[in-house]
This record gives C-alpha cells, structure tokens and sequence, in this order.
C-alpha cells in the first residue's frame, strides 16, 4: 500500500498532542535561522522538513554576501516550498542608520522576499520611525511584516519603557507578528538569564499584558528553552532562532514525541501513573491468524 506524505506511521500511531496545527497556519510558526545554507542544503532542508518551517530568516546580514543570482535562486526555490523567507533585521537597522531605508525595500521587494523584520536590537530608533518603518513595509506590499523587541547587548535592556507596550505598538502599527529577542545564543537577553534559563516572570509580565499573545514569536534556540515553552502554552507556540537541524526534532517536541513532552502529556495532563498492560487481544496479524487455526 502506497503512503501519502507524512503517513509512513500516523495510520497506526496517534500523536499525543494531537492538535498541532498545519500549515498554512497562524499559530504553532517555525522560524528558521540560516547562516548562509547554499542551493543544495537549502533544498535538502526543504525537502525534508518544509511541512515544519514557516519563516526561513537569512540572519544578520549574511544576504549582503550572496551573488544576486545565487539570491533569487535561493528565494525562489525556498517560496515554492510555500515558506516566506525574509532577511535579518540588523540589515535593515543598517538601511535606517544610512538613512536608505526605501532604496532597502525597494531591493527587498525586487529579490523577491516574501517578508522583511524591523527591529532596533542593535541601534536606538524613535517611536514614530519605527511605527512609520512597519508602515511602510506594509505599504509596501510584503506578505509578512515582522518586528522585534529586545537588546541583543544586556547593556542595553534598560529602556525604562515596559517591553509589552512596544509589543502593542508594533501590532497597531501593522505587524503581522512581533519577535521576542533571543539572539543566537539565548543567554543573557530579555527572557533568558546568562544560562540560558526562562526568566517566568519576565514571560508571564509580557503575556498577560499584551493585546494578542499569539502573535509573539519567542526565539528560543535551545532545547530546553523550546520544551518549556511548549509546556506552558502548548504545541502552537510560535517558536524562532531554530537551527535546521533541529527542525524536525522540534516538531517532535510539539507533538509529544520526546521523552519530555511524551511524559508531560500522559503524567501531567493524563494522569496516568500505572503501568502499561499487555493488551488481552493479539497485537499481531499474524498472532491472530494463528490463534484462529
């Protein structure tokens, strides 16, 4: 028997989460960060993992680097896999700082990028320059307009202005989702302690005071940051900084399929604590056909 995509198991096994959204989708996002994949990684992480990733960002200012050829190649091929991909926003921080942010855009939207991210992690913006940047990108006639809150530097966290109320902003602005800082590393910066560890309150404060808490999209590249993360809002929290390796073992995380989110499921939210039995029917077709002879 021939298996549909996706079917080599799920016709005799159920995933515990079993209400992972799918694409297209608005929540349960995966964004993928690429330090400069060539062609054929590209295609291979495409082929494999596409059904999992949402948002491919060529991060920092790694597109400046590619030949242009190479560049639309690239877009093209991984937009036909129906995945936006948009460069990083330290780029576009760069445009602002230069005072050329339209010939920016202008270039973005000529590649053809499906998205493009305003944030101000490295370099200090005024309000209306960043409400008019998001604006803009949405004039524009970008399918995704992302923005981003956060210092990528610990010197810079203290603002004195709450996190929440720049969230807010941005969504009024036209942000189709705001980006929680997390850098590369997740240490050290905005919800992370230096070891990388959730700050609780940090998140909780963010969350309840935010107009729409499915529209954030928290960077969390490591595992553990991952795995809670999905423990307290579920399988359809919208994860980046993922690395493409880890694509795949991410999903499995959100469908229950590691020993973690396997034990939270059927412990926590099940409650199942005794052992499990030796059904009393035979398992086997095999075994069965016997039994009958």
């Amino acid at each position: 028997m021939q298996l549909h995509e996706g079917d080599a198991w799920l016709d005799i096994l159920d995933f515990p989460y079993g209400d992972r959204s799918q694409k297209p989708r608005s929540t349960g996002l995966t964004m993928v960060i690429d330090k400069g994949l060539g062609l054929t990684d590209t295609r291979d992480l495409m082929e494999l993992a596409s059904s999992y990733v949402d948002h491919l960002k060529l991060t920092f200012g790694t597109s400046a680097f590619y030949q242009t050829r190479l560049l639309r190649q690239k877009i093209e091929l991984v937009k036909s896999y129906g995945v936006h991909i948009f460069p990083g926003g330290t780029f576009l921080e760069l445009a602002l700082l230069q005072g050329r942010i339209i010939p920016y855009l202008d270039r973005a939207r000529d590649l053809g990028f499906t998205g493009v991210e305003i944030s101000d992690g490295t370099i200090n913006i005024d309000e209306e320059t960043r409400f008019n940047t998001i604006r803009l990108a949405r004039a524009y006639g970008f399918e995704l307009v992302v923005s981003e809150v956060g210092k990528k530097d610990p010197r810079d966290q203290n603002s004195g202005r709450p996190l929440f109320e720049q969230v807010n902003r941005d969504l009024e602005a036209g942000s189709d989702l705001v980006i929680v800082e997390g850098r590369e590393s997740g240490e050290g910066v905005v919800i992370y302690d230096d070891q990388g560890n959730i700050l609780g309150d940090e998140v909780n404060h963010l969350v309840q005071n935010v107009t729409d808490a499915d529209r954030l999209l928290w960077e969390a590249p490591q595992k553990k940051q991952q795995q809670e993360l999905i423990m307290r809002f579920g399988p359809n929290v919208n994860l980046g900084n993922v690395q493409r390796d880890d694509v795949l073992a991410l999903e499995a995380l959100r469908v229950g399929l590691r020993g973690d989110t396997l034990r939270h499921y059927y412990v926590t939210l099940q409650g199942m604590e005794e052992p499990v039995r030796w059904p009393k029917a035979p398992l086997i077709q095999g075994e069965a056909r016997d039994s009958e002879n």
